[in-house]
């Protein structure tokens, strides 16, 4: 980070996060099925604070782009199939102040508006939901409830995050050289310069890498991914080893 980018991070003010409008980014690959229910659930939701929802599409083979004009979000064509990729582009279009980042097999409370302004008015720079599974079963549930906790190895992309837009710029976004687990390397350097905040309600993620799986497998995945992660390994060595270990519902 340049000593402009740290000179350029600053905390909304309350009266700035009430003015202020939500941006949407959803970064996809095949997902028309799912935001046949998200988009609509996000709108309904909006309390006229979200001012677009931006979907920065991979090249998809599904009609995603014809479920976004259909419910009035804002297609953005990727010609990189990577999140990170995918995210900043469509940073860099938001007209929002305030940004959030949402996987599309995800489904946030219903009160994420108010969520996330309550946070920015408390002083938190950006933040996260802990997560439930959209599946009742007892293993899932331990690892529902390790999110609650502020550790980053409990952390993710699928957690969604909020953050001001000037902030995420002014950190230069993801590091589009991460080819997974982008999420994980933003928190840890945003964090040197912003307060994190874990909120209280929970969003609802898919559990679909289990069902094609086993608990056990994403697990050792997981497990195997963060180590990787934690030692320095390169991105082309942790995604060879986590795509080796596990399948994947989307390909």
């Amino acid at each position: 980070m340049t000593e402009t980018n740290i000179m350029d991070l600053k905390q909304m003010k309350p009266t700035e996060v009430d003015r202020g409008k939500i941006s949407i980014i959803i970064p996809t690959l095949n997902e028309a099925e799912n935001l046949k229910t998200l988009l609509p659930y996000l709108i309904k939701h909006s309390n006229n604070q979200v001012v677009e929802i931006l979907v920065a599409d991979a090249d998809s083979e599904d009609d995603t782009e014809g479920i976004c004009q259909k419910h009035g979000a804002i297609f953005i064509p990727c010609q990189r199939k990577s999140r990170a990729f995918q995210m900043n582009k469509a940073a860099h279009q938001a007209e929002g102040e305030i940004l959030y980042f949402l996987h599309a097999d995800s489904l946030p409370p219903d009160s994420f508006v108010d969520d996330i302004k309550e946070s920015l008015k408390l002083g938190f720079g950006f933040g996260c939901y802990p997560f439930e599974f959209d599946k009742d079963h007892p293993l899932l549930k331990i690892n529902a409830y390790c999110t609650k906790f502020d550790r980053l190895w409990v952390r993710g992309g699928d957690q969604s995050m909020f953050i001001s837009r000037q902030n995420f710029l002014a950190l230069d976004g993801f590091k589009e050289d991460y080819l997974i687990m982008e999420e994980y390397e933003f928190i840890k350097r945003a964090r040197k310069q912003l307060s994190f905040r874990i909120m209280e309600k929970r969003i609802r993620v898919s559990a679909r890498k289990y069902e094609e799986n086993s608990y056990l497998r994403v697990n050792l995945a997981n497990l195997t991914a963060f180590i990787l992660f934690s030692i320095g390994a390169s991105q082309k060595t942790l995604r060879n080893t986590y795509t080796r270990m596990i399948k994947h519902p989307k390909a």
